[in-house]
């Protein structure tokens, strides 16, 4: 089989790509001893193609996992032939990463992609001249319009052999010291390697050479090269490689590129008024407001109606008809249709709204929106001494947690990626979303403004918690200044937005069919029984369930919501999140006729207050302790330490009972004046956290973002 490596920038248009050569027919799975995702797919028509479809990267140094395991897989598994994948509107910056990949010696077809963009803006690529240059096929193509991937198939086809690229050449002086190199090196290394091995030793990148053994003395002959042309230039090794990439692309660039007289784009355009200091954040508000409100309050409440009232007047009683017709035995009848059917479907209810939101975030992230809110948000986490870089795992987070915490590897300090881990199930996941839309709907005439607010509430936790964590030893750093591309905006795909949206409902229904099905039925069993295993139907009050809980919410309530029920909901929630719907649905007894309009809920909220602000307490504090337990395996997969996982789950708990607490006592102070020993506590702990935010400790601001456009290069 022929191995193809698709190896791009990210926002290259590379997963597209991906998806338009290889069809359905894709497997995902893990890199080798890793847990960042590997795809790979048979060539559409063609089973003899495999094509391996690398992370996303800008170079081939080994600062990222994405980068080492790239450059691993490229140097020691030596696929047949390298599709690089261009975004040929932002030319010089993505052939950067083309340089390194040509100096490997592999068989190399570059695809220029986004040229519908290029010429939008005017601009010209001489293809043909391109090609002749770097000695291999270069097809220009649109992948999001599907324009010139018949040719680019064809010529995969065509161009396994004799396709090698000529490497770029550099500065005399530099030549001189990768020829010098290369002399040093020729007897220990794959000569088809030399180049690039050469480049690297110069480097000081010992990270390269694991696999060989390179004597000292020839070391220390690499290292007398490497300080003889640092002191040429009076500059490190590092910034002489870039710069003289950067050069040699230059002077490429200049030869095969004419650029229309500058003006301002679209994209530019409307980045003025979405990215400006003023607007952005106010924008980013009124866009999350409006993506929950037609979530939750408008289009996803019809359908989900439907889906309740599905369960709840046809297939239940159908079910239950049918058992009863056979004689089945009521309690085994309960189990499935109160227990199991109910548990599901009262998560299930939900999944309409869930479709919507998943539509709508995939469209923003289609268009390119998103990406501009890390731009965004970076400004507001550089003012507290916290990494730009720990808002992507974030927005993958609101997906789901567990792959928003494996997102935190791309952060290069290990202390700011402990923070990232810690902080990042802060933001409500799809699992949290079916609890915000049945409180909000319960308890606060199904008001959107809720689930916006928990959004905001999950980015000022981060906020909180990254001040004040940086503030001990252990997680004190330098932030790393955070480098970027912002995409042009462009027309969503109807094709990826239900990808995505199908995926990510799948997923849902999957943990529906499995966790919340067995927890369903455990559910029902412990508050159907008490434990003299006696059925106690009708005095749920006795049952092992609800002697289980009456111990549990005593802690709960300080927060407003120390009833059995909603104490039990909290831990179940703990397994997976959606179980809290469920196990609400079954210990109220109203299965999966729970919806957001369940006055019986209230119930579960029944303090001397009422159950609003009791209600929201319950939210806050489900939305922000430790996360459900697939996360918590994944937390300890990223921290790889025993240690670091318990601190994580420990701070997490603390500081949800801690948020909680002070949002339910001031509440009751401001709404109702009342003032108690609680309410005591509560300063005490207010006290205490701003102690902690505020304190002398290890805090540095971060340096600006570092915002990489080639209109911008271009002009300073």
């Amino acid at each position: 089989m022929i191995k193809i490596a698709l190896a791009g920038n990210p926002n290259s248009g590379k997963t597209t790509l991906f998806n338009l050569l290889t069809g359905s027919k894709q497997r995902v799975g893990n890199w080798p001893g890793v847990t960042v995702d590997k795809k790979e797919g048979e060539l559409k028509g063609n089973k003899d193609f495999l094509i391996e479809d690398l992370p996303g990267i800008y170079s081939l140094s080994p600062y990222t996992m994405e980068e080492v395991i790239s450059r691993r897989y490229l140097v020691e598994e030596k696929p047949d032939l390298i599709l690089n994948i261009v975004d040929a509107s932002n030319f010089t910056r993505n052939l950067y990463l083309t340089s390194q990949l040509i100096e490997l010696g592999i068989p190399t077809i570059i695809a220029l992609n986004m040229m519908d963009v290029v010429e939008e803006n005017g601009d010209h690529i001489d293809v043909d001249k391109l090609s002749k240059i770097l000695k291999c096929p270069v097809v220009e193509i649109s992948a999001t319009k599907k324009t010139g991937v018949d040719k680019l198939i064809k010529t995969l086809k065509d161009s396994l052999d004799n396709n090698v690229p000529k490497y770029i050449k550099y500065s005399d002086s530099f030549e001189n010291a990768i020829d010098e190199t290369s002399e040093l090196l020729k007897d220990y290394v794959d000569n088809s390697l030399l180049r690039f091995y050469s480049i690297k030793a110069l480097e000081n990148d010992s990270k390269a050479f694991s696999n060989y053994d390179i004597p000292n003395d020839l070391k220390e002959n690499i290292s007398d090269i490497r300080e003889k042309i640092e002191k040429e230039q009076d500059d490190n090794i590092e910034s002489i490689t870039t710069s003289e990439r950067y050069d040699a692309l230059e002077i490429l660039v200049s030869k095969v590129l004419t650029k229309a007289e500058y003006k301002l784009s679209k994209t530019d355009k409307i980045d003025k008024v979405v990215t400006s200091r003023v607007l952005g954040i106010p924008i980013f508000i009124a866009v999350m407001a409006l993506t929950y409100f037609l979530a939750i309050s408008t289009i996803g409440t019809g359908a989900t109606d439907a889906v309740n009232g599905f369960f709840e007047d046809t297939l239940s009683p159908a079910v239950a008809a049918w058992m009863n017709s056979i004689n089945v035995n009521p309690v085994v009848t309960g189990l499935l249709v109160d227990g199991a059917i109910a548990g599901v479907g009262a998560v299930l209810g939900f999944l309409p709204q869930m479709l919507v939101l998943f539509a709508l975030l995939s469209i923003l992230e289609d268009i390119g929106y998103m990406a501009r809110v890390a731009f965004i948000m970076d400004r507001l986490f550089r003012k507290f001494g916290l990494s730009g870089k720990s808002f992507i795992p974030m927005m993958i987070g609101t997906g789901c947690s567990v792959p928003g915490i494996q997102a935190s590897r791309t952060i290069e300090s290990d202390r700011d990626r402990r923070i990232t881990i810690m902080t990042t199930s802060f933001m409500p996941c799809s699992a949290k979303l079916p609890v915000i839309a049945l409180i909000a709907g319960a308890l606060f005439n199904g008001s959107s403004l809720v689930a916006v607010s928990m959004y905001f509430v999950g980015i000022l936790a981060v906020i909180i918690s990254g001040v004040i964590l940086k503030k001990f030893k252990a997680l004190a750093s330098k932030p790393a200044p955070f480098v970027m591309e912002l995409p042009p905006y462009h027309a969503p795909r109807a094709e990826s937005v239900l990808r995505d949206m199908f995926n990510k409902g799948m997923s849902f229904i999957k943990r529906a069919g499995t966790v919340i099905f067995v927890s369903s039925i455990i559910l029902w069993f412990l508050s159907n029984f008490d434990f003299s295993l006696n059925m106690v139907s009708e005095n749920a009050h006795t049952s092992i369930l609800a002697s289980i809980g009456s111990v549990i919410a005593i802690l709960f309530i300080p927060l407003g919501f120390g009833t059995w029920q909603a104490a039990v909901a909290t831990i179940t929630g703990f397994v997976a999140k959606e179980n809290v719907v469920a196990t609400l649905g079954i210990v109220l007894g109203i299965g999966a006729g729970l919806t957001e309009e369940s006055k019986e809920l209230m119930s579960a909220f029944s303090v001397a207050i009422g159950g609003s602000i009791g209600g929201y307490s319950f939210l806050l504090f489900n939305m922000l302790c430790m996360p459900c337990f697939a996360a918590v395996g994944a937390i300890k997969t990223e921290m790889n330490s025993a240690k670091w996982t318990f601190a994580a789950i420990a701070y997490q708990m603390l500081f949800a009972y801690s948020i909680s607490f002070m949002f339910y006592n001031f509440a009751n102070l401001i709404k109702f004046g009342t003032f108690n020993i609680w309410t005591v506590f509560a300063f005490v702990i207010l006290f205490v956290m701003l102690y902690l935010i505020f304190r002398k400790g290890n805090y540095k601001k971060q340096e600006p973002l570092l915002y990489k456009k080639e209109y911008a290069e271009s002009r300073g």
